[in-house]
């Protein structure tokens, strides 16, 4: 490792992993090979990814099995089907691939989407009261369910059959559904755990059409491949790491985007000024204004959108969620400032973490800070709001430190009420007196993480190369590597170390 630049101007170093070659070509196989890439078979298959190639038997994943018999069953019996999904995007696609498909073979299908402010994060008794007040037999969590033992529960003693389908990191006990399709799963051995919630959702859909074609029923395997871009996007904007089946459901999803067949999206995509689909559009154009719904009301309008084929109500949802987010943007930049300034007077005092909570800031901006600060100042970060003595946040984390561990463990040691989330980031809500309580579990986590020492910023850069090697050519080489994406282990996928999938 050669240290090649020792601050730019963002106060990062640029560490090179190796800092000469000899032609574009061999710099491309170093950028594979880093990133795990060898051999001929590995990088044709990297270069070219699709379906075909990656795609896993989904009954590798625990219970899926269970889940097409069950979800099969009530769709042979024609029984009301309830999907329970989330407020981000993520839970957004998940929630709509579920719709159009029940809908596309016929089955009476609801949904819901809890708001932030009001229900919060995952299942809750009310909204399972009113699924069974509205005649449904079979509830499907997408994007959510892993934390919802007690709701799961209150809903089978209801006489409701459950399906969990989730990505976010189980708890020690999982909630006693009819089954539970999670990747991270102790007991699951697919290797699938870097899938978003919506490419879980997609590969049980899979298992599940392919229980209806052994009945007679199901559509056709084509029918399928039509939700990809929805697939893509949910992917991209819960920024998962492009890898394996992810980069094959973002290539293909693009493709099918590029074909502007949803009404919705196409009509998203003008709004924005969008005219071409990438891993940039749909992380920082489509996604935010997607998100901005769920963010500062309900995110019912995003869904309504993707899922609508008239084209007055596209116009007029899209134009909706174009200016809700420009109201998310001004609401952001008013909180930032302030929440600059928390930030530093805690760096000042020589903390690894950041826990920064203010009176009544509104919740649904809480992530977007959280990833700023950690972004600025490269310290896991926690940004909350505190209204009517409770603390509701979010938190995203830097490279080393298991953010989502340290929320479950604050669970489980009592000091949040509600939490959960993955590595990077994480949601959570506590009790206004346990304020210091936590601010002071979750510095002596990082430290523990951390072993004490904060990590320098760094960016690692494959190859250090001089102005004449900077040709078309390579430009054309290097994109190749599209699609895009997430950090992994402190490297990028695209160039100046800028992350094209980050949306949060």
């Amino acid at each position: 490792m050669k240290k090649i630049v020792e601050k730019s101007m963002l106060g990062k170093a640029w560490v090179a992993v190796d800092d000469s070659f000899s032609d574009s070509g061999e710099l491309i196989k170093k950028i594979l090979a880093a990133r795990g890439v060898n051999t001929n078979a590995e990088i044709e298959k990297f270069l070219n990814p699709s379906i075909k190639e990656y795609m896993p038997d989904p009954f590798v994943l625990a219970d899926m099995y269970v889940a097409a018999q069950v979800i099969a069953d009530a769709v042979q019996n024609h029984q009301k089907i309830a999907i329970y999904g989330d407020y981000d995007v993520d839970g957004i696609t998940s929630t709509a691939v579920f719709v159009k498909y029940l809908r596309a073979i016929g089955v009476d299908v609801v949904w819901h989407l809890p708001t932030r402010e009001g229900e919060g994060y995952g299942l809750n008794d009310a909204a399972v009261d009113e699924i069974i007040a509205g005649g449904a037999k079979l509830l499907i969590t997408v994007d959510c369910g892993i934390s919802g033992v007690d709701e799961v529960a209150h809903a089978r003693a209801n006489g409701l059959r459950v399906v969990v389908t989730d990505h976010h990191s189980p708890d020690s006990v999982l909630p006693n559904a009819d089954a539970v399709v999670n990747p991270k799963r102790s007991d699951d051995t697919s290797g699938l755990s870097y899938l978003a919630g919506v490419g879980v959702a997609f590969l049980t859909l899979v298992a599940v059409n392919r229980e209806l074609k052994s009945r007679g029923l199901g559509l056709d395997n084509a029918e399928l491949m039509n939700s990809m871009d929805l697939v893509a996007l949910g992917t991209i904007c819960d920024t998962m790491p492009l890898v394996g089946l992810n980069r094959a459901f973002v290539a293909t999803g693009l493709k099918v985007m590029g074909l502007r067949q949803n009404l919705g999206l196409r009509v998203l995509m003008d709004v924005a000024g969008i005219k071409k689909a990438s891993v940039y559009a749909a992380g920082f154009a489509l996604g935010p204004r997607l998100n901005a719904a769920g963010r500062l009301d309900s995110a019912s309008p995003a869904l309504e959108l993707l899922m609508t084929d008239n084209p007055l109500i596209a116009h007029d949802l899209a134009n909706k969620l174009h200016a809700m987010n420009q109201e998310r943007i001004d609401i952001q930049n008013s909180i930032m400032l302030r929440a600059t300034e928390m930030a530093q007077e805690c760096c000042a005092a020589g903390r690894c973490s950041l826990f920064i909570c203010g009176e009544n800031w509104h919740g649904g901006v809480m992530g977007i800070i959280a990833g700023r600060l950690k972004d600025k100042f490269n310290l896991p970060s926690c940004v909350a709001t505190k209204s009517d003595g409770v603390i509701n946040g979010s938190g995203r984390s830097i490279a080393g430190v298991d953010l989502g561990k340290i929320i479950h463990d604050a669970l489980a040691a009592g000091v949040v009420s509600e939490g959960g989330g993955h590595a990077a980031a994480a949601g959570f809500s506590l009790d206004a007196a346990n304020e210091a309580a936590f601010c002071e579990f979750l510095e002596n986590a990082v430290r523990e993480q951390l072993n004490g020492a904060v990590p320098a910023p760094e960016v690692c850069v494959d190859a250090e190369m001089d102005a004449g090697g900077a040709t078309m050519r390579l430009v054309r080489q290097m994109g190749a590597l599209e699609p895009f994406g997430q950090v992994i282990q402190n490297r990028c996928w695209c160039c100046m170390g800028r992350c094209c999938g980050m949306q949060s």
